[in-house]
Parts: C-alpha cells; structure tokens; sequence
C-alpha cells in the first residue's frame, strides 16, 4: 500500500511542480512568519491551481485567529488545515466547525510519554503530524531538521492516522518508514539547499527512496 508523502513548506511553481511529478499526496504551504517558508494567502493562492486535482492542499497555522484562517481559506480553498501550535481539542473543534474542512493536528514528540498528547485529541482531529521537539533556542515549531526516536511509535495504536515529520531525508526515510510504519511522511527541511529554498534533485531522491521502502 503506497504511504502519503507531503512536501511541506513550497514557495515556488518550480517546487511545487517537483513534488506533484513525484507523486505528492499533499503539498504543504506555511502560513507563519517567523519561518523562512512563510507565505502570503495570495501567494498561496496564485501556486493552488497548479496542485488542484492532483494532491491535497494543505495550509499549515501556527496559533492562528479566525481572521487570520479566515483570509487563508478565502484565497486558497485548502483541502485541508494543519494546526502546528498550541491548539487545544476545543479550538481544533471550533475549526473544524467554522470552516467545514479536515484538520491535521501536529504534536512534538521527544520520548514515549510524548504520545499521551494524542488523547484527547482522538475523534476531533482527522489526522495527527507527530513532529521531533523543536530545539530549545528555536522559533520554529517545526521544520527544524531534527527527528527523534521512531521506535517510541512502534506500540503506537494502529488505528490513529498519522504523518510522521521531524529531520526526514532520502538517506533516512526508509529506516523511518520500517521502524514507525506510519500512514504518511511530512518533509520540509530535508529537501532544502537552503532554509526555505527547496531543491528539485533533493525531493526527486526523497521520493525515490521513500518509493523503495514500500508498508507491509
């Protein structure tokens, strides 16, 4: 069964392009801007088209307003929202309720007592992001470059639907991939040259290798 992978954080056609030819499930736009991804609505929604039909659109907020999720939705008609800050169950609710679209809530995990955070969140949010803690002097709540224990996932209940993101590369994914067997991948820095710059070879190896590991 083929997996999910999501290219998180594109700015460009060029990018964009890459991760669809590759055969991207979900393509990511960020809407945060302390993060070197950081997009407008408008430009995100000038580079949506190119993505309609051919993958799920995903807008990722940081603790954001209803004004803020209001101007998102009205100029890019997301698939899906992605919540990647402090979110309680009842604000993933209220999103839910507002605007009528699927949420994928992301959590940070550092150690095995990490996934108690899912709890509450079961049967509000859609699907989980389960996301490396962030290091201590960054302001970024992902997108770090940094992973964490897969095999903490492995007791995980097979039933919760799950991307797994935090430091993936095409040199890594596949150990991922066999130790935490999630559902979906999220990469962001791990196709980057640079922070915030994606590089076309760099997704073309992560699909490739990601392709190679195939879930049982």
């Amino acid at each position: 069964m083929p997996i999910d992978i999501k290219i998180c954080g594109l700015k460009t056609g060029e990018a964009l392009d890459a991760a669809l030819g590759g055969g991207a499930s979900h393509v990511g736009f960020i809407f945060f801007p302390k993060s070197p991804r950081n997009l407008t609505p408008a430009q995100a929604g000038a580079l949506r088209p190119i993505a309609l039909g051919r993958a799920k659109a995903v807008a990722v907020t940081v603790d954001a307003g209803d004004d803020v999720l209001d101007s998102i939705v009205a100029a890019m008609a997301p698939d899906m929202l992605q919540l990647h800050g402090k979110e309680s169950p009842e604000r993933v609710a209220d999103v839910k309720a507002r605007y009528g679209l699927p949420v994928m809530k992301a959590l940070a995990v550092g150690e095995r007592g990490d996934l108690e955070k899912l709890t509450p969140f079961l049967g509000i949010a859609d699907r989980f992001l389960l996301d490396a803690k962030p290091p201590k002097d960054s302001v970024l709540p992902g997108g770090n470059g940094v992973s964490f224990d897969w095999t903490i996932l492995t007791g995980l209940d097979p039933r919760i639907d799950y991307m797994l993101s935090g430091g993936l590369t095409a040199a890594n994914v596949g150990e991922a991939l066999r130790l935490a067997r999630p559902r979906g991948i999220d990469v962001s820095s791990g196709v980057e040259s640079s922070p915030g710059v994606k590089n076309v070879p760099l997704i073309r190896d992560f699909f490739a290798a990601a392709r190679s590991v195939q879930k049982p």
